[in-house]
């Protein structure tokens, strides 16, 4: 990584300081799209007119005419073309989540919103299909998704310090001169650029989970930018890398705790892993636990480890649509010592695909959160921190804690730049928060709207699972559509469900 040192305080100091003038962008250059996904079976048709584009935008905003890095574009044309209000970016999350093929996949859950406005959705700087963060190949991935990430012993211990030693090893020697200059934000920096490429006066935005963070440093840095901008599934940006993840160790916890009442109401034949919500959970922690000591076959071969099993009970807790899909895998994974579909809900976690590759949402997600924050933990560090954890999560503590261990030995130093949002003189912003949220606790959502302020609102959903819009709530969505079609604000202090 020759230059590192130079290149990266190039872009603190541009960080700490005013936004450098953005340099000219053409409009896309809009053409048809080629492998997307297709939409998911049961779900809306594949919509017409979809267009792809790349925008290319400076690799640094401190030189803004040297080299350069490509941002995917898709674009989902409005339906009623003489109200069309403007053009509507997304990001779904992550960091490092999809914003093309996610758009592609979903554009029917925003039907609504698709009357007035063209549906825009990018790939962020070093993710999927704009210029990628790349760190390790794919078999290398399924062993470090398969190794135990929870270790209870001194050799455990080595062998995961080693393993993540080394994936940081890779991500330096493949992406060495991209790591300097991804994180949020140079990404908000690009928003902006696409915003000026597409020709809207203002910014309007959807951003989701991690989109909310980008979000928000977007409307500190160009408060002048922001039109209408809904901020779903809150990142609280001024809390410290260890409290947030002990945080949302709790809010797992706290979700595991709602699918397990709810199972356990459907009676024993139907969720045969206890009486009620408490014993359910228990017998969750013993499955997972029995995992440590011996894997799951399944039907593909490979084998259920405890940390893929517990990726997979997670990930079933992020919508309550995923929770019978979850229920079904823990009683498999009981009642035929099957693992197939606890396996199958961590492979969509972890980004990989029915034929053994993966997406590159490791590597962005390591890259991106190294860049937003200056903290570097030690296993000591993480020893001193696991009673914590194991309080507020004996399910999921142990791994998230040992997981602060991300971006230790990581080759660029990051900064805390991106926990700065605060936007008095931006138009008013609406954030939305789920109270049963597992991965952004609710507490996240009134947090971000006081670091925001000025006209910021917020709207509570009282629910479960990530994000509020994506789960159908006639009520947010009614309140959500009225804001970004007719700028009209809920009440402060709303709440739905």
């Amino acid at each position: 990584m020759t230059g590192r040192q130079r290149t990266t305080v190039g872009v603190r100091r541009a960080a700490a300081g005013a936004p450098p003038a953005l340099p000219p962008v053409p409009p896309p250059r809009w053409r048809r799209c080629t492998g997307l996904p297709s939409p998911p079976p049961g779900g809306a048709p594949a919509l017409a007119g979809v267009r792809c584009a790349t925008l290319r935008v400076p690799l640094d905003y401190a030189r803004p005419s040297g080299a350069k890095v490509d941002l995917a574009l898709l674009k989902v044309p409005a339906a009623d073309r003489r109200h069309r209000i403007g053009s509507l970016l997304f990001n779904f999350g992550g960091p490092g989540g999809e914003g093309v093929d996610t758009l592609a996949r979903a554009a029917g859950e925003y039907a609504s919103l698709r009357t007035r406005y063209d549906l825009i959705g990018f790939d962020p700087r070093g993710v999927g299909r704009s210029t990628p963060v790349r760190c390790a190949g794919d078999r290398r991935l399924d062993r470090l998704a398969a190794m135990d990430d929870s270790p209870d012993t001194a050799a455990e211990e080595t062998a995961y310090i080693g393993a993540r030693a080394g994936y940081v090893r890779q991500c330096a020697a493949r992406s060495g001169a991209l790591l300097p200059h991804v994180g949020t934000v140079n990404a908000a920096r690009d928003m902006e650029m696409i915003r000026i490429a597409l020709g809207d006066d203002r910014l309007r935005y959807f951003g989701v989970s991690y989109g909310t963070r980008l979000g928000g440093v977007y409307a500190h840095r160009f408060p002048g930018g922001v039109g209408r901008v809904v901020l779903d599934g809150a990142v609280d940006p001024r809390i410290g890398g260890a409290d947030l993840a002990l945080q949302q160790a709790a809010a797992f916890q706290r979700a595991l705790g709602g699918f397990a009442a709810a199972c356990a109401r459907l009676g024993r034949k139907a969720c045969p892993l206890g009486a009620d919500g408490p014993q359910v959970v228990a017998s969750i922690g013993r499955i997972l636990a029995g995992l440590d000591r011996k894997p799951l076959a399944t039907s593909s071969g490979r084998k259920l480890t405890q940390s893929l099993g517990t990726t997979g009970v997670a990930a079933g807790l992020y919508s309550r649509n995923a929770w019978p899909y979850l229920a079904q895998g823990l009683v498999d994974a009981v009642k035929r010592r099957d693992g197939s579909l606890l396996l199958m809900l961590a492979d969509v976690q972890n980004g990989r695909a029915d034929d053994g590759t993966y997406s590159n949402l490791s590597a962005a997600n390591t890259a991106i959160t190294c860049a937003d924050t200056a903290d570097r933990f030690t296993p000591a560090d993480v020893r001193r921190l696991l009673p914590a954890f194991r309080a507020a999560s004996p399910v999921f503590g142990a791994s998230m804690a040992w997981g602060l261990l991300q971006c230790t030995g990581w080759p660029v130093p990051g900064d805390d730049a991106a926990r700065e949002v605060s936007a008095p003189s931006a138009a008013p912003i609406l954030v939305v928060g789920n109270t049963g949220d597992p991965a952004t606790p609710y507490a996240w959502a009134p947090a971000l709207t006081r670091e925001l302020g000025g006209r910021a609102v917020l709207l509570t959903l009282r629910g479960e699972g990530h994000g509020a819009y994506a789960t159908g709530d006639p009520c947010v969505r009614e309140a959500v559509d009225a804001y970004l079609l007719q700028g009209r604000l809920p009440a402060a202090g709303a709440a739905c469900g």
